[in-house]
């Protein structure tokens, strides 16, 4: 990703935002449209998509370019299949791996807001989220009052989070809590580290199997909903998760190619946000993962 921070001066008042973009980022006015459609640029900090918007002296305008100018093709819309629940106040999805969760720096399109949205006919507020490579129940709610109400859940730890991760070795010890602080890694952008300085954060985790590889089928259960959780807690214990390089996780097992972060969001239990009634929603184990557990010797729990 490329990165423009451009600062409008008197001699561009009045002139629209993409000859702007164009004249003083030294691009084609074709790739300062593009960027803005794609809502990779920011006036004053807000993502702003209209091309004929004047600027004035002073502001600030930020264009963030996909690499050769083009933004890469939107994830497909959400079978129908994969709407796990709604109602007036609350819907559930199944993500696919690979979909964003929320809008990047480079564009609001095909991120998993959009996409339940489009399923729904109707916009929705995302209350939690999962990694790009992460499969697996997310939570939308469909009101403001709702997602007050689930943010504070979210907040306060209260939905119960179970994951599936497939391990390059088990954890040691294979089951128990780890109670580990993080916070960011200094030497690597992005990525986060077990650091007594950082923010609490703890995992309940058993050993589900283990292959004849010596790989591993975890059960996580996070208590706080910190990045990278998950991912840094096992590598912790020895057991960075399959595809995961960035936290020590091979992209290979032998003969077998390793397509993504081996972790998926099994089940999320949490209460109504509006009436606060126990509920409880769960997402099919993906057929990557299920096909290289399969293929590690590794079986899957019955539910």
């Amino acid at each position: 990703m490329r990165s423009l921070e451009l600062r409008a001066t008197r001699a561009d008042d009045g002139e629209r935002l993409d000859r702007f973009i164009a004249a003083r980022g030294g691009i084609s006015r074709g790739l300062a449209r593009r960027a803005l459609e794609a809502g990779g640029v920011f006036l004053e900090g807000k993502r702003c998509k209209v091309a004929s918007r004047q600027i004035w002296a002073g502001q600030a305008v930020t264009v963030h370019l996909e690499e050769g100018g083009r933004a890469a093709g939107a994830p497909a819309p959400l079978a129908p299949a994969r709407l796990l629940f709604a109602d007036a106040d609350l819907c559930v999805v199944d993500k696919p791996a690979g979909v964003p969760a929320q809008p990047t720096l480079t564009t609001d399109r095909g991120a998993l807001p959009e996409l339940a949205a489009a399923l729904l006919g109707a916009p929705v507020t995302l209350v939690h989220r999962l990694d790009r490579e992460t499969s697996g129940v997310t939570a939308f709610a469909r009101t403001a009052e709702a997602a007050r109400a689930l943010a504070e859940q979210f907040r306060t730890g209260v939905p119960e989070k179970t994951y599936l991760a497939l391990c390059a070795r088990a954890p040691s010890p294979p089951e128990g809590r780890i109670d580990a602080p993080l916070g960011p890694d200094p030497l690597r952008k992005g990525m986060r580290k077990v650091d007594p300085r950082g923010e609490p954060a703890a995992t309940r985790y058993r050993t589900l199997a283990v292959g004849p590889g010596g790989e591993a089928l975890v059960e996580a259960r996070p208590e706080t909903g910190r990045t990278h959780q998950i991912r840094v807690h096992l590598a912790h214990l020895g057991a960075s998760l399959l595809g995961d390089p960035r936290y020590g996780g091979p992209r290979r097992v032998g003969e077998l190619r390793v397509p993504r972060v081996m972790l998926h969001a099994r089940r999320l239990e949490l209460p109504h946000p509006a009436g606060g009634a126990p509920m409880a929603f769960e997402a099919p184990v993906p057929d990557d993962l299920a096909g290289l557990a399969t293929a590690l010797g590794l079986a899957l729990p019955a539910r």
